[in-house]
Protein backbone atom coordinates (compact mmCIF):
# COMPACT_ATOMS: atom_id res chain seq x y z
CA UNK A 1 0.00 0.00 0.00
CA UNK A 2 3.13 2.64 0.97
CA UNK A 3 4.56 1.67 -2.35
CA UNK A 4 1.64 2.51 -4.35
CA UNK A 5 0.98 5.79 -2.21
CA UNK A 6 4.44 6.83 -2.83
CA UNK A 7 4.06 6.04 -6.53
CA UNK A 8 0.91 8.19 -7.29
CA UNK A 9 2.43 11.39 -5.58
CA UNK A 10 5.02 11.01 -7.42
CA UNK A 11 2.94 10.61 -10.37
CA UNK A 12 0.77 13.62 -9.62
CA UNK A 13 4.00 15.94 -8.79
CA UNK A 14 5.20 15.32 -12.29
CA UNK A 15 2.01 16.00 -13.88
CA UNK A 16 2.37 19.33 -12.39
CA UNK A 17 5.25 20.73 -14.71
CA UNK A 18 3.59 22.44 -17.92
CA UNK A 19 5.34 23.35 -20.70
CA UNK A 20 7.28 26.70 -20.99
CA UNK A 21 5.21 29.49 -23.90
CA UNK A 22 8.29 29.86 -26.53
CA UNK A 23 8.40 32.50 -29.31
CA UNK A 24 7.14 29.54 -31.62
CA UNK A 25 4.44 28.54 -29.54
CA UNK A 26 1.41 30.82 -29.75
CA UNK A 27 -1.46 30.19 -27.37
CA UNK A 28 -5.01 29.71 -28.18
CA UNK A 29 -6.23 33.09 -26.69
CA UNK A 30 -3.87 34.71 -29.04
CA UNK A 31 -4.16 33.39 -32.79
CA UNK A 32 -6.35 35.58 -34.63
CA UNK A 33 -5.32 38.72 -33.09
CA UNK A 34 -3.82 41.62 -35.30
CA UNK A 35 -0.42 41.69 -34.90
CA UNK A 36 2.01 45.40 -35.58
CA UNK A 37 5.32 44.12 -37.29
CA UNK A 38 8.63 45.57 -37.84
CA UNK A 39 11.77 44.74 -39.16
CA UNK A 40 15.28 45.14 -38.15
CA UNK A 41 18.46 44.07 -37.66
CA UNK A 42 19.51 41.91 -34.36
CA UNK A 43 22.48 44.03 -33.42
CA UNK A 44 23.35 41.65 -29.62
CA UNK A 45 22.04 38.36 -28.24
CA UNK A 46 22.56 37.33 -24.59
CA UNK A 47 22.12 34.02 -22.72
CA UNK A 48 19.60 34.29 -20.26
CA UNK A 49 17.56 32.40 -17.52
CA UNK A 50 13.99 32.53 -17.51
CA UNK A 51 12.44 31.87 -13.96
CA UNK A 52 9.18 31.07 -13.19
CA UNK A 53 7.98 31.66 -9.32
CA UNK A 54 7.36 28.12 -7.46
CA UNK A 55 4.08 27.64 -6.81
CA UNK A 56 5.42 24.93 -3.74
CA UNK A 57 3.81 21.71 -5.14
CA UNK A 58 7.24 20.81 -5.51
CA UNK A 59 8.33 20.86 -1.81
CA UNK A 60 4.78 20.12 -0.78
CA UNK A 61 4.76 16.71 -2.88
CA UNK A 62 8.60 16.09 -1.95
CA UNK A 63 7.88 16.88 1.71
CA UNK A 64 5.00 13.78 1.64
CA UNK A 65 7.45 11.57 -0.27
CA UNK A 66 9.99 11.75 2.16
CA UNK A 67 7.75 11.35 4.95
CA UNK A 68 6.03 8.32 3.63
CA UNK A 69 9.35 6.81 2.69
CA UNK A 70 11.21 7.74 6.01
CA UNK A 71 7.82 6.29 8.03
CA UNK A 72 8.93 2.69 6.48
CA UNK A 73 12.85 2.96 8.44
CA UNK A 74 12.00 1.65 12.21
CA UNK A 75 9.61 1.53 14.73
CA UNK A 76 8.06 4.01 17.60
CA UNK A 77 10.33 6.79 17.67
CA UNK A 78 12.90 6.13 15.66
CA UNK A 79 10.03 5.71 12.73
CA UNK A 80 8.65 8.75 13.66
CA UNK A 81 12.28 10.86 13.33
CA UNK A 82 13.09 8.79 10.44
CA UNK A 83 9.61 10.30 9.25
CA UNK A 84 10.43 13.99 10.02
CA UNK A 85 13.85 13.64 8.37
CA UNK A 86 12.76 12.26 5.15
CA UNK A 87 9.69 14.86 5.20
CA UNK A 88 12.68 17.96 5.64
CA UNK A 89 14.74 16.03 3.06
CA UNK A 90 12.26 15.28 0.37
CA UNK A 91 10.67 18.90 0.78
CA UNK A 92 13.98 20.46 -0.31
CA UNK A 93 14.50 18.12 -2.74
CA UNK A 94 11.01 18.56 -4.35
CA UNK A 95 11.81 22.30 -3.79
CA UNK A 96 14.81 22.45 -6.17
CA UNK A 97 13.53 20.09 -8.51
CA UNK A 98 10.27 22.52 -9.19
CA UNK A 99 12.60 25.04 -9.32
CA UNK A 100 14.88 23.31 -12.45
CA UNK A 101 11.71 22.37 -13.65
CA UNK A 102 10.28 25.82 -13.81
CA UNK A 103 13.50 28.13 -14.94
CA UNK A 104 14.13 27.98 -18.45
CA UNK A 105 17.03 29.02 -20.93
CA UNK A 106 15.80 32.58 -22.30
CA UNK A 107 17.56 35.03 -25.01
CA UNK A 108 18.07 39.24 -24.43
CA UNK A 109 18.02 39.82 -28.06
CA UNK A 110 18.79 43.64 -28.66
CA UNK A 111 17.24 44.56 -32.31
CA UNK A 112 17.93 48.09 -33.97
CA UNK A 113 14.57 48.52 -35.68
CA UNK A 114 14.74 50.85 -39.32
CA UNK A 115 13.52 53.23 -38.27
CA UNK A 116 16.42 53.46 -35.78
CA UNK A 117 15.25 52.69 -32.43
CA UNK A 118 16.87 50.15 -30.82
CA UNK A 119 14.56 47.29 -28.81
CA UNK A 120 15.51 44.64 -26.49
CA UNK A 121 13.03 41.26 -26.13
CA UNK A 122 13.68 38.42 -23.78
CA UNK A 123 12.10 34.98 -24.97
CA UNK A 124 12.57 31.48 -24.55
CA UNK A 125 15.61 30.19 -26.18
CA UNK A 126 14.14 28.00 -28.84
CA UNK A 127 15.09 29.48 -32.20
CA UNK A 128 18.77 30.81 -32.81
CA UNK A 129 19.44 34.23 -33.47
CA UNK A 130 22.87 36.02 -34.81
CA UNK A 131 23.85 39.47 -34.35
CA UNK A 132 23.79 41.09 -38.19
CA UNK A 133 20.67 38.69 -39.28
CA UNK A 134 17.18 40.65 -40.17
CA UNK A 135 14.48 39.82 -37.91
CA UNK A 136 10.53 40.54 -37.75
CA UNK A 137 9.36 42.26 -34.34
CA UNK A 138 6.05 41.13 -33.81
CA UNK A 139 3.78 43.09 -31.14
CA UNK A 140 0.30 43.25 -30.08
CA UNK A 141 0.52 45.55 -27.70
CA UNK A 142 1.48 43.53 -24.96
CA UNK A 143 3.79 41.14 -26.02
CA UNK A 144 6.19 41.18 -28.18
CA UNK A 145 8.21 38.29 -29.99
CA UNK A 146 11.23 38.04 -32.50
CA UNK A 147 11.24 35.79 -35.43
CA UNK A 148 12.79 35.35 -38.65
Amino acid sequence: MKASTLFLLAALLAGCASPSPSGNVYRAYQTQNEQVVRTGTVESVRNVLIANPDSGVGTMGGAALGGLAGSTVGQGRGSAAASIVGAIAGGVLGQRTEANVNNRPGLEITVRLDSGELRAITQAADELFRPGERVRLLSNGYMTRVTH
